[in-house]
C-alpha cells in the first residue's frame, strides 16, 4: 500500500491566521510568553489567569500590537468557569483550535507537615485544570478535524521536583499520562496532543524561589549553563500548535538546557 507524503508547510509570520486560542495562566511568566508568541503568528488569543489585572495586561500587550485577543480571568479547576471560558470564546472568535494549559502553581512544603487541603489546591490547580479546558475544547475540535493541545508538565513529571513537594511532582507526573492517553484517543480526530517539560526557566516564581547561590550552583550543572527564556518555551508551544508539527503527538518534550536527558 502506498502512503502519500504530506506536505510540511514552511513556518510563517502568520501560520496560526485564522486560528483561535486558549492560553491558561497566561498573565506572567511562560503563559504570557506564549501568548505572544501565538497572537504574532496571526492567532485570536483568549488570555486565562486566575488574576484579573495580569490577565488583562497581557490582552492590552497583544492589542497594541495589533492582534486580536481578550480576557477572561478566573480558576481554571472550576468547571462551571470553564464553560464559561469557552462560551466567552467562541461568541467573540468561533470554534477553538488551540488549548494551552499552562496555569500551575508550585509549594514546596514536605509531605511529614503537608495536610489535605494543600495537597487538593496543588492538584486541582495542575491535573484538574488541565483535564477540564482539556475535556471543555473536544467538542469544537473534533467537528473540525483540527485541534493542538498543549499541556505544560515540568522535568518533574519524569523525575523529581528540584523546588517543589511532592505533590507537585505528582501533579506533572498525572499531567504527562493526562497528555498521552488524549493523545491515543483523539488522533483520529485530527487533534494533537503533547507535553513540554521545561526545567529551570527564568520566570518570576523561579526568581522568588532560589536565591543567586543556589541558582549559580544547579545552572553550573547545566549542559548549557544558563536558564531557558520563557520565550523560548513559547517558541517551543507555537510549533507544536501549527501545522508543522502534525506528525506529533503524545509526546513529553524537556526544554532543560540538558539537565535531563531520557
Amino acid at each position: 500500500m502506498s502512503v502519500s507524503n504530506p506536505r510540511i508547510p514552511e513556518p510563517t509570520p502568520d501560520e496560526l491566521k485564522d486560528r483561535v486560542a486558549i492560553v491558561t495562566g497566561a498573565g506572567r511568566g511562560m503563559g504570557h510568553a506564549v501568548a505572544v508568541r501565538l497572537a504574532a503568528a496571526g492567532a485570536s488569543v483568549v488570555v486565562n489567569d486566575l488574576a484579573e489585572e495580569a490577565a488583562q495586561s497581557t490582552v492590552n500587550q497583544l492589542v497594541s500590537s495589533g492582534a486580536k485577543a481578550i480576557a477572561v480571568a478566573g480558576d481554571v479547576s472550576k468547571s462551571d468557569f470553564v464553560e464559561s471560558v469557552i462560551k466567552r470564546s467562541t461568541d467573540e472568535y468561533g470554534d477553538i483550535n488551540i488549548l494551552v494549559n499552562a496555569a500551575g502553581i508550585l509549594r514546596r512544603t514536605a509531605v511529614f507537615d503537608m495536610d489535605e487541603d494543600e495537597w487538593d489546591l496543588v492538584l486541582n490547580v495542575n491535573l484538574k485544570g488541565t483535564f477540564l479546558p482539556s475535556k471543555a475544547v473536544l467538542s469544537s475540535m473534533r467537528a473540525s478535524k483540527w485541534g493542538r493541545i498543549v499541556n505544560f508538565s515540568s522535568t518533574a513529571g519524569k523525575t523529581t521536583s528540584t523546588l517543589g513537594g511532592a505533590h507537585y511532582t505528582t501533579s506533572k507526573h498525572a499531567v504527562l499520562g493526562l497528555t498521552r492517553h488524549m493523545a491515543m484517543e483523539e488522533a483520529e480526530y485530527g487533534i494533537t496532543v503533547n507535553a513540554v517539560c521545561p526545567g529551570l526557566i527564568d520566570t518570576e516564581m523561579v526568581q522568588q524561589e532560589v536565591d543567586d547561590d543556589r541558582l549559580k550552583r544547579y545552572t553550573d550543572g547545566f549542559p548549557i549553563h544558563r536558564l531557558g527564556q520563557p520565550s523560548e518555551a513559547a517558541e517551543l508551544v507555537a510549533f507544536l500548535a501549527s501545522d508543522r508539527a502534525a506528525y506529533i503527538t503524545g509526546q513529553a518534550l524537556d526544554l532543560s538546557g540538558g539537565d535531563l536527558m531520557v
